[in-house]
């Protein structure tokens, strides 16, 4: 059996009671307190959906209807994309009579056959503007496509397709017209730089057979022309030396005329 001191019970209990008072007095550092990010808010969704059918509605005169296709553009927080489309869906309908309503009066201000200017005009007043007004659920904005009544499309058909034949067949008269101009303008160009040269009308005869015999032509007409025309001053000239004139300063301009005349057209120039 194993009996302790007193001396040595009692400098152990001191101890421990000191490792105690220690832990006890230590000052207590609080801990820093971590403040979290706030949660990012909810994602804004966003769906684009047609009708499944046009809206029909009146046109003037209460005889026929135009067809309008809106596609909606939706938007929408807080749910799942599968949940968010599903919501979508079963307010289609809800947004075709909005549609409706919005349209049915402009309608009325159109001619059946109008329908590109009710599409403007329709998509002019829908500009901007949501439904549903106010809440939480999902809201759309609209555009819309409009056609006219089918019965409509098929009277128009044919006065489109005249239209189109006339303007096809006006361009191409144009076309030929202007590839016409300036191809005499080409042609006009070569015969003026071609006529001077002596042995242009030689080498026509290599080139295609209406070159030839069009330039042929040309030149004979631009060398005819000369000739007749000296001819005349010619006969001018003599008959004044018929007259007894002599060489007068008459004369001499009109032999200085002649021969300025010969050189130009490549006339053979006569000595005096």
């Amino acid at each position: 059996m194993t009996v302790f001191s007193s001396d040595r019970f009692t400098e152990s209990l001191l101890a421990r009671f000191r490792r105690w008072w220690r832990e006890f007095s230590r000052p207590v550092v609080p801990e820093p307190i971590v403040t979290l990010p706030a949660p990012p808010p909810p994602a804004e969704l966003v769906l684009r959906r047609e009708a499944r059918e046009p809206v029909l509605v009146p046109a003037r005169g209460d005889a026929f209807d135009f067809q309008v296709h809106p596609a909606y553009t939706w938007t929408g927080r807080g749910a799942s994309f599968g949940e968010f489309r599903q919501r979508v869906d079963g307010y289609l309908d809800w947004a075709g009579g909005v549609v409706r309503d919005q349209a049915a009066d402009l309608a009325r201000r159109h001619e059946p056959h109008r329908s590109h200017e009710l599409e403007r005009a329709l998509n002019a007043h829908l500009a901007g503007q949501v439904w549903p007004r106010g809440g939480d659920g999902p809201r759309f904005t609209v555009q819309v496509r409009v056609l006219p009544d089918q019965r409509i499309r098929d009277q128009l058909r044919p006065y489109w397709e005249e239209r189109i034949r006339l303007e096809c067949r006006h361009e191409l008269d144009t076309l030929r017209t202007r590839q016409a101009e300036d191809l005499t303008s080409r042609w006009r160009e070569v015969l003026s730089r071609l006529a001077d040269d002596p042995v242009t009308r030689h080498a026509a005869r290599l080139t295609e057979k209406q070159f030839a015999q069009v330039f042929g032509e040309y030149a004979d007409e631009r060398r005819r022309v000369p000739m007749e025309l000296a001819e005349l001053l010619r006969d001018a000239l003599k008959g004044h030396h018929d007259l007894g004139l002599g060489p007068s300063e008459y004369t001499e301009a009109w032999d200085a005329a002649i021969r300025a005349h010969q050189r130009q057209y490549g006339l053979t120039v006569e000595s005096a």
